[in-house]
């Protein structure tokens, strides 16, 4: 998998725009971010991950990252749209601080969720689990990001 570009990058291209900072989608974004992670935490107690529900962790555990990361930036005053938005979302990652290891699989998530929601891929058990860790460890780090 290629190297993300760099945020400034997708400035320049249009995908992100510098606008005036939203705090209450930014809010209602967090808040709705730490439903999912309660509701998944919840799925994991109770079922664990199986071949019937991984594809279902990944994609959720992907939205709790995207929405905190997109409260980030709405925080910050950007906001991206169109064709590479999901990029540039995760090259944000970079910004705040992510180490590469974690923006690599963060865009690696994108791009399997992509194959998931878009071409119909069916993804193992194995790698549900390494989203799941990773959600994990991103989670507080993101919720942190949003309240500072």
């Amino acid at each position: 998998m290629r190297i993300i570009s760099d945020f400034e990058y997708f400035i320049e291209e249009g995908i992100v725009k510098k606008q005036a900072p939203d705090k209450s989608r930014a809010a209602f974004l967090a808040s709705e971010s730490e439903k999912s992670h309660a509701f998944l935490l919840e799925i994991m107690r109770s079922y664990g991950v199986t071949a019937q529900n991984a594809n279902t962790i990944i994609k959720l555990a992907y939205d709790i990252i995207m929405e905190l990361i997109r409260a980030c930036m709405l925080k910050e005053g950007y906001n991206a749209s169109g064709l590479g938005a999901h990029e540039a979302e995760v090259s944000y990652l970079r910004k705040i601080g992510f180490k590469e290891i974690d923006i690599q699989f963060a865009d690696q998530m994108r791009y399997f969720r992509n194959g998931i929601t878009y071409y119909g891929k069916q993804l193992d058990i194995e790698y549900a689990k390494n989203v799941f860790e990773f959600m994990n460890k991103a989670y507080p780090k993101l919720k942190e990001k949003v309240k500072s």
